[in-house]
């Protein structure tokens, strides 16, 4: 992640140009961001405070659980959901700026484990009657979590299944249980196991796209962001393409 950050800050004249003018002042921007999404919004938020002198601060969690806080007064400028459906409500219950919202990547599930030699190239040990703990994240909060349950569903594993499963409140913690062990694989994101276009350790199967519904992502701009220039700011840089090549190395569809 060190070496893509770097190679786009050296990219600055093209990317400063897709970028407003440096403000004569630093601002803040407060960011809610789907645990899917953690790793990427590291780097982008270097390339945003080290091009324009904004400041970001994240927070990450499961897209429903930031959805509550949001309702119930949390301080956030954007939202970086794991959805569509969410940033849409915001929209509809006047929590977000009209016509902000916009796709910013697609997601992809994954079945991964942290033994390079646990997950095979078919998803076959989810049959396999050794097998003891599965992780995924909970359906209810997490867009993930939704789409792991829908791929069982349509593998005709969830009856099998069930007796294995252990439920993480967000993808982040789906895949925590799968890295320290306490799960031997894990219905994870992609973004989570992927650096540089490559796997950074263990096994995995890229679940096919036929067995879930898409998993597009919208940002939205919350009220309390109207005229904050580092909110618009990096709203200009996720749809710039040097940042949108950065999200693709995560995994990501645009």
């Amino acid at each position: 992640m060190v070496s893509t950050t770097k190679r786009l800050l050296q990219r600055g004249g093209v990317l400063i140009s897709l970028l407003v003018a440096l403000p004569s002042f630093a601002a803040q921007v407060q960011v809610a961001v789907a645990a899917n999404f953690a790793e990427p919004i590291k780097a982008i938020a270097a390339v945003l405070e080290k091009t324009t002198g904004h400041r970001v601060q994240v927070t990450v969690g499961a897209t429903g659980k930031l959805y509550a806080q949001i309702k119930n007064g949390a301080p956030f400028d954007v939202l970086l959901a794991a959805d569509t459906k969410t940033p849409e409500a915001l929209e509809k219950e006047g929590h977000a700026l009209p016509g902000s919202r916009f796709t910013y990547a697609t997601g992809k599930l994954v079945l991964w484990s942290a033994d390079a030699r646990k997950v095979d190239a078919k998803g076959e040990v989810l049959k396999s009657a050794g097998l003891r703990k599965v992780a995924y994240a909970s359906p209810k909060v997490a867009p993930y979590g939704a789409a792991a349950v829908e791929a069982m569903d349509r593998l005709g594993l969830t009856a099998s299944l069930a007796p294995k499963l252990v439920q993480g409140e967000s993808i982040g913690q789906a895949f925590s249980f799968v890295y320290t062990g306490n799960a031997e694989v894990g219905f994870v994101a992609l973004s989570q196991v992927l650096a540089g276009g490559k796997l950074k350790s263990g096994s995995m199967w890229i679940v096919p796209k036929a067995l879930y519904s898409p998993i597009r992502q919208d940002a939205v701009v919350l009220q309390r962001a109207a005229g904050n220039e580092a909110a618009q700011a990096l709203v200009t840089l996720l749809k710039s393409p040097n940042i949108q090549d950065l999200i693709r190395s995560y995994g990501y569809d645009i």
